[in-house]
């Protein structure tokens, strides 16, 4: 029997969410860390998204099969200038990805434009790399989910932001993907610019 896949249509992309992770799942992560990671993917399809990840394996790579099996968006920002550069000097793959934007600025380059371009966060279980990703986040202002549950960094977020003493964040915390991500969209519809108002800078060019 085969699975029903729902046709996005482009009106009903609104968000794109980030899912950062560690590339690296044995040894790091939770039991449960690939199936939540998953439940993420599909959650934020679901709820009117587009995955984006740094194009890598582990935990991102989990995110973006949950993406691709809800018949989502899954786009990739890789630290490589091309893709053979992407496949044979980084060795990372190339499927469950619509699109690949090769950055060329290496992994700390590539992070900063991964955050940057996205509406929101969503921390996975990850390691040093992941924790770079968030608190260039959590710099930006930008909204922030922690799926608690997955371990590596995650385990660890509560105690960093209190004990960096800046406030604490835009950051929501949660084990079920589902409420975690409908918490991150009503934090980015809050961030985001009323459609009157771009409706007006429409107009406002046109008629200029």
């Amino acid at each position: 029997m085969k699975k029903n896949i729902r046709k996005i249509k482009a009106q009903e992309i609104k968000y794109k969410i980030c899912v950062s992770g560690s590339a690296r799942i044995k040894g790091v992560c939770s039991v449960n860390a690939i199936k939540k990671t998953q439940e993420i993917g599909k959650e934020i399809i679901r709820q009117g998204g587009v995955l984006v990840t740094g194009a890598t394996t582990g935990i991102p790579y989990e995110a973006a099969r949950g993406a691709k099996s809800e018949g989502g968006l899954s786009i990739g920002l890789s630290p490589a200038s091309s893709e053979k550069e992407h496949v044979k000097k980084y060795r990372l793959p190339t499927d469950l990805f619509d699109l690949i934007i090769f950055t060329g600025f290496d992994y700390s380059g590539r992070n900063l434009l991964l955050t940057r371009s996205s509406d929101a966060v969503i921390m996975s279980c990850g390691r040093i790399g992941t924790l770079n990703e968030f608190t260039i986040a959590f710099e930006d202002k930008k909204p922030i989910g922690i799926l608690m549950g997955t371990g590596g960094m995650t385990t660890e977020i509560k105690d960093i932001v209190e004990g960096a003493h800046r406030g604490p964040g835009k950051i929501a915390y949660d084990q079920n993907p589902k409420r975690l991500i409908k918490k991150v969209i009503r934090m980015i519809k809050q961030e985001k610019v009323p459609d009157n108002i771009k409706r007006k800078i429409s107009l406002d060019r046109t008629r200029g």
